[in-house]
């Protein structure tokens, strides 16, 4: 229960200090907070993207947030810079409940590991 509780709270301090920065005041929602650590983790921030490079940049997100828990593997950078993974095992099926909270973890990892939030 006091994991659950201590994730609420970060998930609330993440999502307002990211709003800040990147909203003009409405809460950002998972799929922008997902969208952002695409950015981030591709490093092409000043691009245009067309609405392909926007899901691609979020299976990149997905890719690098679930990694730590094993299921996906950093491969490689192609010429472009985009990064490649290898899936390593299939993820489980979760009810949609049980996804939120999976990638919301994963997020508030990935920001504590950039120090972004403590």
């Amino acid at each position: 229960m006091a994991r659950d509780i201590q994730l609420k709270e970060r998930w609330d301090y993440l999502v307002e200090k990211l709003s800040e920065k990147f909203s003009d005041g409405d809460p950002l929602e998972l799929d922008a907070i997902i969208y952002l650590v695409g950015v981030q983790e591709l490093g092409q921030y000043h691009r245009k993207y067309k609405k392909d490079d926007k899901l691609d940049l979020m299976h990149i997100a997905i890719c690098r947030l679930l990694e730590p828990y094993g299921f996906y593997e950093f491969s490689f950078f192609d010429e472009d810079g985009w990064p490649h993974y290898n899936v390593l095992e299939e993820l489980p099926s979760l009810k949609a409940g049980e996804q939120t909270v999976l990638m919301k973890e994963a997020i508030v990892s990935y920001f504590l590991e950039k120090e972004f939030i403590k």
